[in-house]
């Protein structure tokens, strides 16, 4: 009759259980990279003298294919740094990786006087960027890139413009689906000699 009683046990199993389902969840948050590009110490002038508080700009990504970026402002360098995180959560974006490594083909950005250009790559070449594009493509998940930036070195105008350049980026299955036709046809035209810009254009 003294074991009865551990029926309160099988409620712990039950706890288990709820734990395990609830895990998938907690490794996809875990799958998140962030990354921390600039922070800035700002003032405001008001009434009794000047007011501090910092700014922070986030980068966050799956490394798969999926990254945002995220600013933030507050009194203090952790909230502004969770604040800037929750919006780069929010503001992710997809964009489509050849074989899970590189950009299927050359774009370039522009975002106030930011301009960046960003090229695919053969296996091997690794990340050659710097800065915020370097951060961006990281977190993105590209393996092999180039990157250059030409015009102003200000982290918020090189990620905006970094971010202009992947979201004009398109795979060929993209491409046959809005010209109707199949990916085989589209990469077929690429084959037969057409330039890599002429297949995806359009």
């Amino acid at each position: 009759m003294a074991r009865e009683p551990r029926s309160g046990a099988g409620g712990g199993g039950d706890r288990r259980d709820r734990r395990d389902r609830n895990a998938p969840d907690d490794r996809g948050d875990n799958d998140i990279v962030e990354k921390l590009v600039h922070i800035n110490r700002v003032a405001a002038t008001v009434k009794g003298g000047r007011r501090f508080s910092f700014a922070a700009l986030m980068i966050v990504g799956d490394q798969k294919g999926r990254v945002g970026y995220g600013h933030g402002k507050a009194r203090e360098v952790p909230e502004a740094i969770r604040k800037a995180t929750e919006e780069a959560k929010k503001s992710m974006i997809r964009v489509p990786l050849r074989e899970s490594r590189t950009l299927h083909h050359d774009g370039n950005g522009r975002w106030g006087a930011g301009k960046v250009m960003v090229r695919a790559a053969p296996a091997g070449t690794g990340v050659i960027a710097g800065g915020p594009m370097r951060a961006v493509l990281e977190t993105l998940g590209v393996q092999d890139v180039v990157g250059k930036s030409t015009g102003s070195s200000n982290p918020y105008n090189m990620v905006r413009a970094t971010f202009e350049a992947l979201k004009a980026q398109s795979s060929p299955r993209q491409i046959a689906a809005k010209r109707g036709k199949k990916v085989s046809d589209v990469m077929g035209r690429r084959a037969d000699g057409a330039s890599a810009p002429d297949a995806i254009e359009g």
